[in-house]
């Protein structure tokens, strides 16, 4: 392996950069962004699971608060005092800065994915001109003394490849993953909002809203 990355010549430094990244941020993101750290099945809002039981999971498992689903609901239950407007703001602005957490890198590793392939065909015409160049440059006209600059172009352009191809599967994978993440975030944002404010609401809570 060595051998390859010598015989490919200086360029074959930044596409090596190129695949540590993109393994590092592969497995940043696997890790990241599991289910169980986003959606747990425990905070989950349906018809088995009132909003009384979640708040109370939520209140006594600290490791569904720091879930993204609980940081979420835990900040519409700690504006549940102040107006519905108040508590859906912050509700919306915790989901904002959660978002950008799930999106973390995932940009970055599209970006990889184009770049690679782009640093491969560099190298692909580096090689080609070096090859020709000790041919015209050369004493003799030995065909023999192309094969370094060859073996330097279409190896570059193979690492080129062999980087971009799982980078941008890894890309797409997770740019739909977080998508579905977050369309559900937003349903059951809305459905603790609306349970927080109009469902099972004391007397005092309701003459409470009527005055307001």
């Amino acid at each position: 392996m060595w051998e390859l990355v010598k015989a490919g010549g200086w360029l074959m430094l930044p596409l090596v950069l190129c695949s540590i990244f993109t393994v590092a941020i592969t497995l940043e993101r696997f890790i990241r962004l599991k289910k169980s750290l986003i959606l747990p099945k425990n905070l989950l809002l349906n018809s088995n699971q009132s909003i009384e039981t979640v708040i109370q999971k939520l209140q006594q498992d600290q490791a569904l608060k720091n879930s993204t689903l609980g940081r979420i609901f835990a900040a519409g239950f700690q504006s549940k005092q102040h107006n519905e407007q108040f508590a859906r703001a912050q509700m919306e602005s915790t989901a904002s800065q959660e978002i950008g957490y799930l999106e973390k890198n995932i940009n970055f590793l599209g970006t990889l994915s184009a770049v690679a392939p782009l640093l491969g065909l560099l190298g692909t015409v580096l090689g080609i001109i070096e090859s020709f160049l000790v041919i015209d440059l050369g004493n003799n006209s030995n065909p023999t003394m192309m094969i370094p600059g060859i073996s330097k172009a279409l190896i570059t352009t193979a690492a080129g490849m062999f980087i971009a191809i799982p980078a941008l599967f890894a890309y797409r994978y997770f740019q739909r993953l977080v998508q579905e993440y977050i369309a559900e975030l937003e349903q059951q944002s809305t459905l603790f909002h609306a349970a927080l404010f109009y469902q099972n609401l004391t007397d005092e809570e309701q003459d409470m809203r009527k005055a307001g």
